[in-house]
């Protein structure tokens, strides 16, 4: 590229900059670590009070399936259920394929004698008894084992550490010029924060650490970590273009300020469509699928804060440190 071509150039991003509305994120820094800290300490409350509801086949129990007409009522059965055998049992109703209506009884291995033949007669009976015209039938009953449960959590965890892992040597590597290495570590970090809240969503919400949970928890992963790095990058971009000793606040301040609308949309597009779901399958009574896209439709928007308020702030005031650090070891 010749002189003038490469000074024209030079003019017009500099021309760029100025039309771009720069707000002061790094100011902001403190409240936004303020909001994070609270939404940690009101999980971690919730987690005691609301206590965490783990799926069977995570902590092993019996599906029982009966075959009904007409209308019941889910908590009465819940109720009756738990009276007579002395555990919380979940109670669900759908369809099947068939179109015939199921009940299905989920309770865990926590009772001190096993769900036996005849327990689930008496059961049967108690039900038929208190809905006579709903001619309510025993289908089938399945004991679920937690060791394959456990294997799959297992897997899932071990994937989980594998790529944050993986995500902080790409990230040390590939944006080496802002010190990569620490970019890494609190992308990870934010990724953790993230975490947490779709952790909190579950708990606040009833619904158990499922498939589901591990589903979402992953899809996080690779979802958050996408805006933190396309942040990263202006960054990256901005330090070439900026004129030699412009501060790192500023810095990040114009890069945030540019790849916020470009951020927020992407997070709308996704959101709105986990929103529609989540309508859609509670006009159909899919209630199954809500507790994938309630917590994702959390976890989007956390991850959309984070990689904004979050990510940038934490390496910006760890450099900031770092190079204070220096120049009074320097002065000494």
């Amino acid at each position: 590229m010749s002189k003038s071509n490469k000074k024209k150039t030079t003019t017009n991003i500099q021309s760029m900059l100025e039309q771009v509305k720069v707000r002061d994120f790094y100011g902001s820094r403190k409240v936004f670590f303020t909001i994070s800290s609270i939404l940690m300490v009101v999980v971690l409350l919730c987690s005691f009070i609301f206590g965490v509801q783990i799926s069977i086949e995570f902590k092993g129990g019996t599906l029982s399936t009966y075959s009904y007409s007409g209308t019941i009522s889910e908590n009465d059965i819940a109720s009756l259920a738990k009276d007579y055998l002395g555990t919380p049992v979940n109670v669900q109703t759908g369809e099947a394929f068939t179109g015939e209506k199921e009940l299905t009884f989920t309770l865990s291995f926590s009772m001190e004698k096993a769900f036996s033949s005849e327990m689930q007669k008496e059961l049967l009976q108690k039900l038929q008894e208190k809905y006579p015209d709903s001619k309510i039938q025993a289908l089938e009953t399945n004991d679920v084992a937690a060791k394959s449960g456990k294997k799959f959590l297992a897997k899932c965890l071990v994937a989980a550490i594998f790529a944050s892992i993986v995500l902080i040597l790409y990230i040390s590597w590939r944006f080496k010029r802002i010190s990569g290495w620490s970019a890494g570590v609190f992308a990870v970090v934010v990724l953790l924060h993230d975490l947490v809240i779709v952790f909190g969503t579950f708990v606040v919400c009833g619904f158990e650490i499922d498939s589901n949970f591990m589903a979402v928890i992953l899809t996080i992963l690779g979802y958050s970590v996408n805006d933190t790095i396309v942040i990263y990058d202006r960054i990256r971009e901005n330090q070439n273009l900026m004129p030699a000793g412009t501060k790192l606040t500023e810095l990040v301040n114009v890069s945030l300020s540019q790849t916020m609308r470009r951020t927020v949309r992407t997070s709308i597009t996704t959101i709105t469509a986990m929103l529609i779901v989540s309508l859609l399958a509670v006009v159909n009574n899919v209630t199954t699928i809500l507790s994938f896209s309630i917590p994702m439709t959390v976890g989007m928007l956390s991850g959309c804060y984070s990689s904004l308020c979050l990510a940038p702030m934490l390496w910006t005031a760890w450099k900031t440190r770092v190079k204070k650090e220096s120049t009074a070891n320097n002065e000494e």
